[in-house]
């Protein structure tokens, strides 16, 4: 873990788009200048974008750079295995796709309350280590999407497991639901290094309220996404912090708050907090984007999106939410009135959100 070079990693979960589709010139632009800029970490799993992560993965990272200036993360997803004996294929295969030998990172997905007995049921952590054993993998972990007390309870069952990656944001440190600063402190309490996932919560930290902007204004031209990654940075055994760029903007912009990296001094941290004070005021849909809720839509709504337009038509209150609501994510269908309940996005939404009473709310503002 000590090859970690910077505090920053690449997420190769939100790559950017270019007319339905990965932008693979501009990806390969960014996978070059975050090496070139002396940082080396990057993170996948097989079902980010659809399975083409982990192709951009190999065409544009591990197929163009030495083996020795890249550390990769990628994960054991629960959907991909139904028992033990499905665990080392698939694993096979992603490093075949990602055109590498060994994982420097290998990770139990997602874990929470709802998948954990099935990793226990078909000894997804003792195969990791058999495979470890193997050299190919040179680190096992997890990652978590649940309840402090859960954590604790995988971590005592799993004391050989060595990081642990975990949401953690200066809007989800003490909130209920996320218990970002309590399962932290569970990672603390197992001695476990510490990967941060959501720094700007799927970006909605990067694009902050006007009078939450002006609060961080008011401390000089640095954006507000540099704030929040160095809030998650500044912690105490937190090995590494991931931003899921979307374009070069956002890299340079990553890069130039973490190639130095400096925790957040008291007056930065007194307007994080006032900026945390400001966005909780506002009531706003605390979604992430992660789009976990979309592949299993049987109404096939784009949820983070619609999500987004209720946020938007919540701060700023004019036309723009409603012309990319009516025109843009719901212009062949896939209105938030059309959701059914079947509830299958709650089931996998990281951020425990009632999605289907909030599709309801967005239909009563936008589809009247």
């Amino acid at each position: 873990m000590d090859r970690i070079k910077k505090k920053l990693g690449f997420g190769c979960m939100r790559l950017p788009m270019k007319d339905g589709s990965i932008d693979e010139k501009q990806t390969a632009m960014m996978f070059d200048r975050f090496i070139e800029e002396g940082f080396n970490y990057f993170d996948t799993a097989h079902g980010y974008h659809s399975g083409l992560s982990e192709v951009m993965v190999r065409k544009y990272l591990t197929s163009r750079h030495p083996r020795e200036d890249y550390l990769l993360t990628d994960k054991l997803t629960e959907p991909y295995f139904e028992s033990e004996k499905d665990i080392r294929p698939f694993f096979e295969e992603q490093l075949r796709i990602c055109g590498v030998d060994y994982f420097d990172f290998y990770l139990m997905h997602a874990q929470g309350a709802g998948n954990y007995g099935k990793f226990k049921r078909c000894r997804a952590y003792e195969v990791a280590q058999e495979l470890k054993a193997e050299g190919k993998i040179r680190h096992v972990g997890l990652s978590f999407h649940d309840r402090a007390e859960v954590l604790d309870e995988i971590l005592t069952d799993h004391p050989e497991v060595e990081v642990v990656q975990i949401q953690f944001n200066y809007l989800d440190f003490d909130d209920p639901a996320v218990q970002s600063e309590r399962v932290y402190n569970v990672c603390r309490k197992h001695g476990k290094k510490v990967l941060i996932m959501e720094p700007v919560k799927g970006g909605s930290l990067a694009s902050v309220p006007p009078d939450a902007e002006r609060i961080f204004g008011s401390l000089g031209n640095a954006s507000p996404a540099s704030y929040a990654l160095r809030f998650a940075a500044g912690f105490e055994d937190v090995i590494c912090v991931l931003s899921g760029m979307s374009n070069m903007e956002q890299c340079l912009d990553n890069i130039a708050t973490m190639k130095y990296f400096r925790p957040l001094d008291e007056n930065e941290t007194a307007a994080v907090n006032a900026v945390r004070d400001v966005i909780r005021s506002k009531n706003l849909i605390s979604c992430t984007s992660c789009r976990y809720c979309t592949d299993g839509c049987p109404k096939h709504i784009s949820i983070p999106d619609l999500f987004s337009c209720m946020n938007i038509k919540q701060l700023y209150h004019n036309w723009n939410a409603d012309f990319y609501y009516n025109d843009v994510y719901t212009l062949n269908g896939g209105r938030a009135s059309d959701c059914i309940k079947c509830r299958k996005c709650e089931k996998v939404c990281p951020q425990h959100l009632p999605i289907a009473s909030l599709l309801e709310k967005v239909a009563a503002e936008f589809d009247k």
